[in-house]
């Protein structure tokens, strides 16, 4: 079953249980899911799929830091479950020890020696790390790194 027909099949789920909050989000994803088949062309294969959902996790994740910052407890609680929701649609998320690992080696690889290198260290983790693990936690790490 691809990833896309998992989340059309707990969108029926949802609305048989009856759990609104649940049932809104998953239709926002496949709505959000089918302009990118269309923006594609074609049919969405997983990684595509993935993509969409990390980046859809990505603005939840940002407003919960604009609304922890505007002391909007509702609206963090809110978006928190939501994201909740999409990170179960995406791979395990990598841990900052697997993600150092993987920043140092692309650090040797590209011979980077300060954080000005940054974008070339950046270019060789993103695509290793897509939908696994957050692009600010993955520059935060890289920029520790080449600093030291």
């Amino acid at each position: 079953m691809s990833l896309f027909e998992k989340i059309d099949s707990d969108m029926k789920e949802a609305l048989k249980a009856g759990e609104k909050d649940r049932l809104l989000l998953l239709r926002g994803l496949k709505s959000e899911l089918k302009y990118a088949r269309l923006d594609k062309g074609d049919d969405l294969t997983d990684e595509d799929c993935i993509s969409v959902l990390a980046s859809q996790a990505k603005k939840r994740r940002d407003s919960i830091e604009q609304y922890e910052k505007a002391g909007r407890d509702d609206l963090v609680k809110k978006e928190q479950a939501e994201l909740d929701y999409i990170t179960e649609y995406l791979p395990r998320q990598l841990d900052e020890t697997e993600l150092r690992e993987i920043i140092t080696k692309a650090v040797a690889e590209s011979g980077a020696e300060s954080p000005a290198q940054i974008g070339a260290v950046m270019k060789i983790v993103m695509p290793q790390v897509k939908g696994a693990a957050d692009g600010k936690l993955v520059g935060k790490l890289a920029r520790e790194i080449l600093a030291n």
